[in-house]
């Protein structure tokens, strides 16, 4: 069994409260989980509106599947618009960790 992690560092464009933030945020999350069947959620920087921290995991029994499911998260992600990738960190957990 493996266990892809990959955690996103954003910055968010045109946003001035933590309102507006969540409605950028929550369609991102939401689309990342229906399209690549990742469990996702914000996991950082909540109390900054232009600054957001998503991360996801996968689970699978297939090393290449991890990494194709964490690459094309990836690849989505930078494609954005609204938010400007900062960093990107991709792990791979595998039964001898």
């Amino acid at each position: 069994m493996y266990v892809g992690t990959l955690c996103f560092d954003l910055l968010l464009g045109d946003v001035r409260s933590l309102k507006e933030k969540r409605s950028v945020i929550r369609p991102i999350v939401a689309e990342l989980h229906r399209k690549f069947g990742v469990s996702v959620a914000e996991t950082g920087e909540q109390e900054l509106y232009r600054r957001s921290e998503i991360g996801l995991a996968v689970v699978s029994g297939d090393l290449t599947h991890i990494k194709d499911v964490l690459d094309r998260c990836e690849r989505w992600m930078a494609g954005r618009p609204e938010v400007e990738l900062l960093s990107a960190r991709q792990r791979v957990h595998g039964g001898d960790d």
